[in-house]
């Protein structure tokens, strides 16, 4: 076996002290926080859209989207709860191909690690300061999430980390909404696995220390949709799928019963115009059962500056996915009133 250390990275406190959240930004972040709770205690009835690129690759077209998702969440706040999807570390099937900011802050550039932290920390930063929206970001490496927990206001755990150890025993660590992903196998009691194991204190090493936590109960389940052994996409929105998920959650003891939808990925096979309809089809399920009214939280959507992606090269269009094919501003600021009338 051959590894070589580059250089050492500076600890999260080290970091978090050269790239401060100043005091006002704290307290806002808090009063964010705490409405989001009470959406997934049930104390309030507001609908969460989790919205955004597919992965965050340029600070000011991620900024310039949140500046306008921004103007759009006022007008809309009294119904929905909006959150900004800033995703800077990307899972890849094969390993191969971008891995996000954290990994190469220029995507066109050899990766930098050490650029990268600090890329990811101050965009999450200004993303704040700018429009006082607190961003969700996905917990691909637990490790690193030290360097970004004070200022994340929702986590996911991917559909290729969610049976992983490490990721549910840090889950259990949180104080802020960690929604699990269902495998890519479609397995529904593969990702409860993961929402009971969070939900509950544990003893374990974390970045070399002895630590123990005292289990989330904001920890969740995200549907995603599945693939076959044939490579088929499987998608599980449809009300049949809710309600089967609204069975199993009575099976089990868990606190604060709760899914986002997840209305790209395998349930839309990609095809991400779908994503308006399958939004719409998740409201109807919803409207009509009470007990998916209160088990469906909110969904999530891929979003950017325009449609569709592109392929990296040294002429790429600002505001366009590098990865999955995203909506674009003009179907999402239409979807996002479509659905404050509809939830």
């Amino acid at each position: 076996m051959s590894m070589k250390t580059n250089h050492q990275l500076p600890l999260p406190e080290v970091l978090k002290q050269e790239y401060p959240l100043s005091e006002e930004l704290q307290k806002a972040k808090l009063l964010r926080d705490q409405e989001i709770r009470r959406i997934f205690t049930g104390e309030s009835d507001k609908f969460v859209v989790l919205v955004g690129p597919c992965s965050a690759d340029n600070e000011d077209t991620v900024c310039e989207y949140v500046n306008r998702l921004k103007k759009v969440a006022d007008k809309v706040s009294d119904k929905l709860m909006i959150i900004p999807r800033v995703y800077t570390n990307k899972p890849r099937t094969t390993g191969d191909g971008y891995k996000g900011m954290l990994h190469q802050p220029d995507p066109d550039k050899a990766p930098d690690l050490l650029a990268g932290i600090i890329a990811i920390r101050k965009m999450h930063i200004r993303v704040l300061e700018e429009t006082g929206l607190s961003s969700a970001d996905e917990m691909l490496y637990p490790e690193n999430r030290s360097y970004l927990d004070d200022v994340l206001s929702y986590e996911a755990i991917g559909a290729r980390s969610v049976e992983n150890q490490q990721h549910r025993l840090t889950a259990s660590g949180m104080d802020i909404p960690v929604g699990m992903k269902n495998p890519t196998s479609g397995d529904l009691s593969v990702m409860l696995n993961s929402v009971i194991a969070a939900q509950h204190p544990h003893h374990f090493i974390y970045r070399g220390c002895d630590v123990e936590t005292s289990g989330n109960e904001l920890a969740h389940t995200i549907l995603r949709g599945g693939v076959n052994k044939y490579g088929q996409t499987i998608p599980n929105y449809h009300y049949e799928d809710l309600m089967r998920l609204y069975d199993l959650y009575g099976k089990k003891n868990l606190k604060n019963p709760a899914v986002i939808v997840d209305v790209n990925h395998s349930n839309s096979g990609k095809q991400f115009k779908e994503q308006i309809r399958i939004v719409s089809e998740v409201l109807h399920s919803r409207n009509y059962n009470p007990d998916l009214r209160k088990l469906i939280k909110g969904v999530m959507i891929e979003s950017y500056l325009l449609e569709g992606r592109q392929d990296i090269s040294d002429h790429m269009t600002p505001g366009c996915s590098i990865t999955d094919p995203c909506l674009g501003w003009e179907d999402t600021e239409r979807l996002i009133y479509e659905i404050a009338e509809k939830c």
